[in-house]
């Protein structure tokens, strides 16, 4: 067999491998030692096992995942983001669909702090949907509404996926996060024009409701939020300003969330110690998939896949928006049964030389990608907010209502991603001021 005849093998493998169920982190260590050894030997596979896990851990950039993780754990369990949904409803629930407007608006609040589309779906399913049930809205619009926003965790800073691209792809961390809090709020800005449309041409989906607000109350239950927001002033505003690296952003983030929650008398001992356990269980999850992801990119490498696909792609003639909408695609299957992290792990080092061949913005691209791969969390069969969200609301909601609620959602996702494919400037515009 030739080289390339083992690196085509190896990634169907993988595939096979993935849905046989075998850990993701299994499955990306052992593929590309075996495809190595088939090409060069044992002593060429044992040292790249060698070189590349210390080499790609040692990354200076990463060590903001456990910071950034740790702020959203704490922030999680200690409850400081608790008045989000809260302040959004006040402020929001006169409008049409005001309700589900709110759990949006809490959502982008929410992902601000934590950066996880899980933890963001969780805890506004426990927050707002009950709410809504209350006062009548369809269990659809309800669920829906809350699965799709929490997607946007994946794009407002600070987001995992963002920070792992960037230090695979080699963009800049600080544009990816600024690119990407332009389109997540995009993305929210879509999702309430979906609301409000759906809200208004069947209005008895979400039935308006009767409370009033004096702007004294208005004001009163933004005191609420003042420690979000201003957590969320500094850790951004010196991230975006060059004050500090997204290392260190993570850090004080992190440290100033626990002096925040200590403050407030919700740091006890317990949440502490259960929001560090987290922090060390998800980053070592995310550090072994990311390192397996990295020998898979040297045995692609080595074997000349990826130029072999490149050279196939322009033999045929291949546009840009064909690249893209076949990546569309595969993304789209890949999430209806990976998580988002192993799925861009994956992928990555077969469609990125790709990209960057027929000339597509490696920032834009990934921010693209990210958006495409939180779509996967809301689309059948396993979307994983779905499914999170199922076991918060109760037996009354089944699977499919969540999952019909949210078609109107991916739907919205599809206008949003076309959008970025058709004006690019949208995404790049923030990032080209900060130069």
């Amino acid at each position: 067999m030739s080289n390339i005849d083992i690196g085509l093998t190896g990634i169907g493998v993988l595939l096979l491998l993935i849905a046989l169920r075998v850990p993701i982190a299994i499955s990306l260590f052992a593929v590309p030692l075996a495809g190595i050894y088939a090409m060069f030997g044992w002593k060429p596979a044992l040292g790249a096992l060698k070189v590349i896990p210390y080499g790609f851990a040692a990354t200076w950039e990463l060590s903001s995942i456990p910071m950034f993780l740790l702020m959203g754990y704490l922030a999680y369990h200690t409850g400081i983001t608790g008045g989000l949904f809260e302040a959004a409803r006040v402020w929001l629930s006169r409008l049409p669909g005001g309700l589900a407007v709110a759990s949006i608006f809490g959502a982008s609040g929410f992902a601000a702090v934590t950066g996880s589309s899980v933890a963001t779906a969780a805890a506004m399913g426990r927050i707002a949907v009950p709410e809504m049930q209350r006062v009548g809205y369809d269990k659809r619009l309800a669920t829906g509404t809350v699965a799709a926003a929490g997607t946007i965790g994946a794009l407002i800073p600070p987001s995992i996926l963002l920070i792992l691209y960037g230090v695979i792809a080699e963009v800049p961390i600080n544009q990816l996060f600024v690119a990407g809090a332009g389109v997540g709020l995009l993305s929210a800005f879509a999702y309430v024009v979906l609301v409000i449309g759906w809200a208004t041409f069947w209005p008895h989906v979400a039935p308006r409701t009767t409370e009033t607000f004096t702007f004294g109350e208005r004001l009163r239950v933004l005191k609420k939020i003042s420690p979000v927001l201003l957590l969320a002033m500094m850790v951004f505003g010196g991230l975006f300003t060059g004050l500090f690296t997204p290392t260190e952003a993570g850090a004080v983030g992190a440290s100033f969330c626990a002096l925040i929650a200590l403050f407030q008398g919700r740091l006890t001992w317990a949440r502490f110690r259960v929001s560090v356990t987290e922090s060390f269980t998800s980053t070592a999850a995310i550090l072994f998939i990311v390192i397996g992801a990295n020998l898979l990119a040297r045995f692609v490498a080595l074997s000349g896949v990826d130029d072999y696909i490149s050279d196939v792609i322009a033999a045929l003639g291949s546009s840009t928006y064909l690249f893209l909408a076949s990546v569309v695609l595969i993304y789209l299957v890949l999430g209806m049964f990976l998580e988002p992290t192993g799925a861009m792990i994956i992928t990555l080092p077969i469609v990125l030389p790709v990209a960057s061949a027929l000339g597509v913005n490696e920032l834009w691209f990934g921010i693209f990608i990210a958006k495409l791969l939180e779509v996967g969390m809301i689309t059948p069969p396993i979307g994983l907010n779905v499914f999170v969200l199922n076991g918060i609301v109760g037996k009354d909601v089944t699977l499919g209502d969540i999952f019909r609620g949210t078609g109107r959602f991916v739907a919205t996702d599809m206008v949003v991603l076309l959008v970025m494919i058709v004006f690019p400037g949208i995404v790049l515009f923030l990032p080209q001021i900060m130069q």
